[in-house]
């Protein structure tokens, strides 16, 4: 039987997606909730448009679940929507939440299908380099200290990587931005035909968080 993935479109369940297909499972279904509320508990909202865009490139089917993203209610309204599919299991790109990836397991457990979180508790900066050599993922949300408008639109690689490191040990984030620290768009990965376009941008910004909100994506 197939899977679905749960996705954003940031790099932890982009990269989670890459390894089950390496692992052989048949990833059918590429999901995304999408909150009303941008303060979802669960769910990141930023650039949520790209991700039919993946699914296009990748060659899987798309499956939008509405929520108003109110707290515990958004769960409701995830598990209904992924009844409706016909899967053996469920990917996420869980790291370290144990209040995201808990909620995930109860909804796979009461549907009685099966979760795949091949990210759970890796090394983040393993993890950020495994990032930097597989796909092309930019920052596009900052929300910390030491984290502002100046370093949105970058890609993540070895550069990026120490600066994220040293930015770390002077302002305490998590390297692999698990505390929301920022959130990131994937452009391309090798299960990708090709990398996803987009033909706008434009940084909006609030004296705590920074956005870059792209459109027109393919």
């Amino acid at each position: 039987m197939s899977w679905a993935a749960l996705t954003s479109g940031g790099k932890d369940s982009i990269l989670s997606i890459q390894k089950a297909l390496d692992s052989g499972k048949d990833v059918e279904y590429i999901v995304t909730a999408r909150p009303e509320n941008r303060d979802s508990y669960m769910f990141h909202s930023a650039n949520i448009d790209a991700v039919a865009a993946i699914a296009k490139v990748a060659g899987m089917k798309y499956q939008e679940i509405p929520t108003h993203g109110r707290k515990e209610e958004e769960l409701a309204d995830l598990e209904r929507g992924l009844a409706k599919l016909d899967v053996e299991g469920v990917i996420a790109g869980a790291v370290a939440s144990v209040y995201q990836a808990g909620r995930v397991r109860a909804i796979t457990d009461r549907l009685g299908i099966l979760l795949f979180t091949p990210l759970w508790h890796m090394d983040t900066e393993t993890l950020l380099n495994e990032v930097a050599r597989s796909l092309d993922a930019m920052i596009v949300v900052t929300a910390a200290e030491g984290l502002d408008e100046h370093i949105l639109g970058a890609h993540i690689d070895s550069d990026l990587i120490q600066r994220l490191k040293q930015i770390a040990a002077v302002h305490r984030i998590n390297l692999a931005g698990e505390g929301g620290e920022y959130e990131t768009l994937t452009l391309n990965a090798p299960f990708y035909s090709r990398p996803v376009t987009y033909t706008s941008c434009e940084i909006r910004s609030s004296p705590d968080h920074h956005e870059l909100v792209l459109g027109g994506f393919a």
